[in-house]
C-alpha cells in the first residue's frame, strides 16, 4: 500500500472528526469576555483526534471543523483563525508516533511531550499566525487581534492541558499496553 494515501479508518476520523469539532465549537464553548474569542473544548477533542490520527487528521479536522463552524453558525469562515485551528491540529499530530495511547501508554513522559507539544502548537497559531492573518487578511486593528489571539491561545493551552490530558489519560487505560497479558476472572 502505498504510505501517500490515507487510510479508510483515517479518511473516516476526519469526517467525523470535523463534525464533532464543529459542534463543539458551537455548543461546548465559554465566552471569555473578549469579543468573539471563547474558551472551547473542541480543541481538547482536536488534540485527542491529532494524537491518535496524526499531522494529516489533525490538520484537517482542524481546517473543515472550524471553517463548517464559522460557516453554519455565523456565515462565513474567519480564515485567519480556521488555519490557525488547523496548524495546532498538525503540529500536535506530529507527535503521534511518539505517543502510543492506544498501546496504551500515557504516562509522566508521555503527558509532557503532549502538553510541551500543545503549547508550542497553541504560541505559533494564535499568538503569531491567527492575530497576523487577521491584520493582513481583514486589516484588523493588532492590538485588538493580539489580545484576542492571547486569550484564545491562553485558554487553549488550558483547556488541552486539562481536559485533552484527562481523556488521552482515560483512552489509554482502556487500551492494553504491548505485551501484556490480561487474565480472565
Amino acid at each position: 500500500m502505498n504510505n501517500n494515501k490515507l487510510s479508510i479508518k483515517t479518511i473516516v476520523a476526519i469526517g467525523i472528526g470535523s463534525a464533532v469539532f464543529m459542534i463543539l465549537g458551537r455548543f461546548g464553548s465559554i465566552p471569555s469576555g473578549i469579543p468573539n474569542t471563547n474558551i472551547e473544548t473542541a480543541y481538547a477533542y482536536l488534540a485527542l483526534m491529532a494524537i491518535l490520527y496524526g499531522p494529516c487528521a489533525g490538520f484537517l479536522i482542524g481546517l473543515i471543523g472550524h471553517g463548517l463552524k464559522d460557516l453554519v453558525f455565523y456565515g462565513m469562515p474567519w480564515f485567519s483563525w480556521v488555519i490557525s485551528s488547523a496548524i495546532v491540529g498538525l503540529i500536535i499530530g506530529l507527535v503521534y508516533k511518539k505517543i502510543k495511547v492506544n498501546d496504551g501508554e500515557f504516562a509522566l513522559k508521555e503527558i509532557i511531550i503532549f502538553n510541551i507539544t500543545q503549547i508550542i502548537a497553541n504560541v505559533i497559531a494564535w499568538f503569531g499566525v491567527a492575530p497576523t492573518l487577521d491584520i493582513v487578511i481583514y486589516a484588523e486593528p493588532a492590538n485588538k487581534v493580539y489580545l484576542q489571539g492571547a486569550i484564545g491561545g491562553i485558554s487553549n493551552m488550558i483547556t488541552i492541558g486539562i481536559l485533552g490530558t484527562l481523556i488521552l489519560l482515560t483512552y489509554s487505560k482502556t487500551k492494553m499496553k504491548s505485551g501484556s497479558l490480561r487474565i480472565e476472572e
